[in-house]
């Protein structure tokens, strides 16, 4: 019976800084990524987004994987979702 008790005395300590991980850095790091996910499938014509680059755009078109957005009049560009970075509220 002691071998089993300091098995669980031993793997306890590994359990509450698991715990402690998903709770501080895995958990919040999802959450992230799912507002992101909503907010790149949410956006529409007209939205003002911003790229990982920089670049200030307007949308001209929300396509499956690519984002067809305007950089100045007469100006289009595909971007590809991965590098939008956020939507700017105006």
């Amino acid at each position: 019976m002691s071998n089993s008790a300091s098995f669980v005395d031993l793997l306890l300590p590994f359990v509450f800084f698991f715990a402690i991980f998903y709770f501080l850095v895995i958990r919040p790091q999802q959450k992230s990524q799912k507002s992101h996910k909503e907010m790149l499938e949410s956006l529409k014509r007209g939205d003002t987004i911003v790229t990982n680059g920089g670049l200030i755009v307007k949308v001209l078109k929300n396509e499956a994987t690519f984002i067809k957005a305007e950089l100045d009049a007469g100006i289009e560009v595909k971007i590809d979702k991965e590098f939008i970075s956020k939507k700017k509220e105006d």
